[in-house]
């Protein structure tokens, strides 16, 4: 039998049962959010949502900032910020922008090079 007072989660699991309150469940957000996205507050609108995550993402993106960059400074993971800043986003309280792809450069020019980073990459 368990002890009574024996408590049911460690200290460690206890945020993650706020973030799935905050998040009600949802652990996928908007398809078009990645971690690259840039994000900055609107500066319009009242924030309504009553949980703290809300308020610190609009404090923390009134730069632009990139969904990776808010997570690690929240300390939260990468999906719940997905999901949090869409829900700010649906609010219209957060602009977005997709990041700029990559120019293509076509084809390696210099296999040695690739080669040496391979053999590198091997001998860890």
């Amino acid at each position: 039998m368990n002890d009574q007072r024996e408590s049911w989660f460690d200290d460690e699991a206890g945020p993650l049962v706020r973030l799935y309150a905050v998040t009600r469940g949802r652990s996928d957000g908007r398809p078009e959010l990645n971690m690259l996205t840039l994000v900055v507050s609107s500066g319009a609108g009242i924030l309504r949502r009553t949980e703290p995550e809300y308020a610190e993402i609009l404090r923390l993106a009134r730069t632009v900032q990139s969904i990776a960059e808010l997570a690690a400074q929240m300390d939260l993971p990468l999906t719940t910020m997905k999901v949090l800043v869409g829900d700010l986003i649906d609010d219209g309280l957060l602009h977005h922008r997709a990041p700029e792809p990559a120019p293509d450069t076509g084809p390696p020019r210099d296999m040695g090079m690739l080669r040496a980073v391979l053999r590198g990459i091997q001998a860890l």
